[in-house]
């Protein structure tokens, strides 16, 4: 449609009022009440926010009066898809895009690649550049390789610099080359600390036909946290990569109109209570409810009684509990953090004119908006816990914690604690270990990694200063960590060094080995560095079951650190009690911690802040002038990131000698326009998973092992096993992260049964090798491969590298019984099929072993989003005379299986996707075709 037909405000919402620095554009939502269409104050304000993109976008092509009119109306349905009615797809576009740098370097790699492409096919390479604001915060790389010393910080940012040059060098050259891309440097803090403190408006002014229009802050981002910044009330989810690149490039965000879960909060949080024991709470009680794909908005009397770092605690973990966002409205408190943090007395007026304007601003006395449906808590039920061994939603109280390790570790880990007798495991009582001229002994339950880390909770003053003050009494009573524990404090925001050493916290913390050992991910990610040589030689000689506790918002199997398969997520308070404790077997409401300076016991009770005694500490030494200093001119603030050398020019100068930056083959043969969709014959099955595969499992981001196909390669090009960095770090090239998808050391197939670890059998003759190198000899014979999966598949990180190094494998559908929603969204986005079995069906009660050969005959031209097609399982009954049945030869010896399957292409603009072959293909095309 050329520019000329293109509408411009055909609902007359446009209006101005007074910023109170002048006047600015508003596009009324009032008006579309006014012509009957909504009533406002009854739709969520989530879907509020929604409704003011559509409406100011609204120009009859990309954002139709249809789609405004539909949004609108979201009362009728409530979001809620029933039989007859599949769902109404709306478009979003959001206000600016947020990346850290694991995700973010493949971004750059995608639209240099797209660059290089649109070159190659004669476009103009300088169309592919963001049309939207991209802020990149590097956060991701720094590893804790040194720990427990006052020159901890120094000796992981050089190790930091020195295994990333390259990546960082290719961020600078992006910085040059992309309009509207900015970098925040290593070392400013965690990338959803940065975003809440300061990146973050909640409302901004820009430019359009008429002039100066204010507008929501939302954003999109790379990671699955993102969703932290709904505590401040800017709408904001996790995507996936090559999701985001669309948006960048002008593409809306299409989905389907959500529903909305009302979580009313009453009360207050009881003493001992903390925002960390709350989301946890919250996490189990929503991933029950079942929250998948939809916003969850908080409202109630008890969402007053919260701080914004708590609300930002609770949205952080939407993905933990499946949704979404979790979303809290604008009211009286984001204003106040809003000062707290530094922003000027312009921003903050603007923020409040600006909502109460348009119906954005909540109030206790308003009447709550119409949701889906509701979900309650008492807040003042929440007590103190932690969540594990490896999966976020399993909530422990902590009074119930030593009971249920000592069933996880009987249950799990196949380990049996002794009764009274001596344990025929020797590993109950203790492995000897020597280590810096000391010995002591390791045993299951030690914990090994104490660690407060995290964007969940490394900047909400009240738990960390809770951690500070816990330390400076358990210091005063002369307790000391024991030396199996590894230790690390990694604030989220510099900020948190500040009012640490204002209020003199920080020694005591440096006393009990918490020192600061970078800013950013750190554990949390993966990076938690090696254990002691001696300590890591003793669990894996002994098959110890040794334990994490860490204040972060992910413990899935494989991610924490290799030796370490129990991980418990805490409030960072209990991470240091955990760590004076040295072990998880313990009652920490009845058994001490240990003993004081005098040989008494000192028990947690005699050591743990109040709240009052946190909030003085916060009132005196949390100061908006330390955000103002912390985050002027944080661009130029990392003399090491200025002084790497930039290289110029709008097409990336590609090494193919690099082991960390190569050119993906997404688009290599990329032709002007698609080909038809075609069938999928003579499938043979790759990977047979059960349920809770997470993205960790499918592209893990943690450490390589030299043994392993992605090891291997590094090896034979020249790259020594200390060098290799990590999965995160090498995403950025194909060739290590092909290799490296489905290599989580915990992973378990089915078709390779009695293994742990990315392997697999061969089909062909039945061999057990690595997934890769199976996948390599299926490419070569040209077979096309699925994956039979379970329930929740590929929950956890918006990790777009789930979706490639799928695809990269030739994986060319995945059977689950039922997706998370950004890595169903990733595969789509990649052109592989997600298929959903029905209700109450798995690929196990089917009957199916993944021996069979699978055929999709209904897939063509015609497939329709939701489709449910008819898969054909093909059994071979017999081996031929040279082998088994290749698939041309099955017929007489094989009997069928037809089973339905849903296509979870859930929109038509998925479907053009699919259609293209993923995202970059649909992208790169429309802009061809100008």
């Amino acid at each position: 449609m050329p520019s000329a037909a293109l509408k411009t405000d055909p609902f007359g919402a446009r209006d101005t009022f007074d910023t109170g620095s002048g006047k600015a554009g508003v596009y009324r939502l009032s008006k579309l009440e006014q012509l009957g269409l909504t009533s406002v104050c009854a739709l969520p304000f989530s879907i509020r926010v929604l409704l003011e993109s559509c409406l100011r976008n609204c120009d009859g092509y990309v954002v139709t009066e249809a789609d405004v009119k539909n949004l609108a109306n979201w009362g009728a349905t409530r979001g809620v898809i029933v039989p007859g009615n599949e769902g109404v797809e709306i478009p979003f576009k959001p206000a600016r895009v947020v990346l850290q740098d694991f995700t973010g370097v493949p971004c750059v790699v995608d639209l240099a690649a797209m660059r290089a492409a649109m070159h190659r096919l004669g476009g103009d390479p300088k169309k592919i550049n963001p049309l939207v604001p991209v802020d990149l915060v590097i956060d991701h790389s720094v590893q804790v390789d040194y720990f427990g010393t006052e020159q901890a910080l120094d000796l992981n940012i050089e190790m930091e610099f020195s295994r990333n040059r390259e990546r960082y060098e290719f961020l600078r050259w992006g910085q040059l080359a992309f309009n509207n891309f900015r970098v925040v440097p290593p070392g400013a803090g965690i990338v959803h600390q940065v975003n809440l403190e300061y990146l973050a408006k909640c409302v901004f002014l820009r430019d359009d036909h008429a002039g100066k229009v204010a507008l929501p802050d939302s954003l999109v981002g790379t990671d699955s946290h993102t969703t932290m910044i709904d505590g401040l009330g800017v709408v904001g989810w996790g995507v996936g990569g090559i999701e985001a690149e669309g948006v960048m490039l002008g593409q809306p965000i299409y989905m389907l109109m959500p529903e909305v879960v009302g979580m009313k909060l009453t009360g207050s949080l009881p003493a001992g209570a903390t925002a960390t024991d709350l989301v946890l709470t919250v996490t189990q009680l929503l991933r029950k409810q079942g929250v998948v794909n939809k916003f969850v908005e908080f409202f109630g009397d008890g969402v007053s009684t919260m701080s914004l770092a708590d609300r930002a605690t609770i949205g952080n973990m939407a993905p933990e509990y499946g949704a979404t966002m979790g979303f809290f409205p604008v009211d009286a408190e984001t204003l106040a953090f809003l000062r707290r943090t530094g922003r000027t007395a312009q921003e903050v007026e603007l923020v409040e004119r600006y909502t109460k304007e348009q119906g954005l601003f909540r109030t206790d006395a308003a009447p709550a908006p119409t949701f889906s449906s509701v979900v309650e808590l008492d807040l003042s039920t929440v007590e103190p816990s932690l969540a594990g061994p490896k999966r976020p939603q399993d909530r422990i109280p902590l009074a119930a914690m030593k009971a249920t390790w000592r069933r996880d570790v009987k249950e799990i880990y196949k380990k049996q604690p002794p009764n009274g007798a001596a344990s025929p495991d020797p590993g109950f009582a203790g492995i000897a270990v020597q280590q810096s001229g000391k010995q002591f002994p390791v045993k299951h339950g030690d914990v090994v990694i104490a660690a407060i880390t995290s964007c969940t909770n490394t900047s909400n003053p009240s738990v960390m200063i809770a951690a500070g003050l816990l330390a400076k009494k358990a210091a005063e009573r002369g307790l000391t960590v024991p030396p199996h524990v590894k230790t690390s404090l990694a604030p989220g925001s510099r900020v948190v060094t500040d009012y640490f050493e204002k209020s003199g916290l920080q020694p005591y913390l440096d006393k009990l080995g918490f020192n600061t050992v970078g800013y950013g991910c750190t554990t949390c990610i993966g990076n938690s560095g090696p254990l002691p040589e001696a300590i890591a030689g003793a669990v894996q000689s002994n098959d110890l079951v040794v334990a994490g506790v860490l204040s972060g918002n992910r413990n899935f199997e494989g991610r924490i650190n290799p030796h370490v398969k129990a991980n418990y997520l805490a409030s960072p308070p209990l991470v240091v009690a955990y760590a004076l404790a040295g072990t998880t077997d313990v009652d920490l409401f009845h058994e001490p911690l240990g003993k004081g300076s005098a040989g008494e016991p000192v028990y947690l009770r005699d050591v743990w802040p109040t709240h009052a005694e946190v909030q003085a500490v916060i009132e005196e030494n949390v100061l908006p002038e330390m955000f103002q200093k912390q985050y002027d001119n944080v661009w130029k603030k990392n003399e090491k990131w200025n002084a790497l050398p930039v290289a110029k020019g709008e097409l990336y100068q590609w090494d193919q000698s690099s082991t960390y930056i190569q050119e993906p083959p997404f688009l290599f043969e990329l032709t002007r326009e698609p080909g038809p969709i075609q069938p999928i014959q003579g499938a043979r099955c790759l990977a047979a998973l059960g349920d809770s595969v997470t993205t960790d499992h499918i592209s893990p981001a943690g450490s390589i092992a030299k043994n392993s196909p992605a090891g291997k390669y590094l090896i034979a090009n020249g790259v020594e096993p200390l060098d290799f960095n990590s999965y995160g770090a090498r995403r950025g090239n194909d060739r290590v992260m092909t290799r490296g998808t489905f290599a989580n050391i915990r992973i378990r197939n089915f078709l390779a049964p009695g293994t742990e670890g990315g392997v697999t059998r061969y089909l062909r003759d039945g061999e057990v090798m690595s997934i890769y190198d199976a996948a390599m000899k299926y490419k070569a014979e040209g077979v096309p491969l699925v994956v039979l999966a379970g329930a929740e598949y590929g929950t956890g990180s918006s990790r777009d590298w789930a979706a490639k190094g799928t695809f990269l494998l030739g994986i060319r559908a995945v059977i689950a019984t039922s997706f998370e929603r950004i890595h169903r969204s990733n595969l789509v986005g990649m052109g592989v099929l997600p298929l959903e079995l029905p209700a109450g069906v798995t690929w196990q009660t089917l009957g199916l072993t993944g021996e069979e050969f699978f055929d999709f005959p209904d897939l063509g031209d015609n497939l329709k989003p939701r489709q449910v097609l008819n898969v054909v399982a093909r059994r071979e009954l017999a081996a031929a005379a040279d082998g088994p049945a290749k698939a041309a030869d099955c017929e007489p010896l094989c009997t069928n299986l037809t089973f339905p399957a849903t296509v979870r292409i859930d929109t038509p603009v998925e479907l053009d996707y699919y259609r293209n072959g993923g995202i970059l293909q649909t992208v790169l095309r429309k802009l061809l075709r100008g």
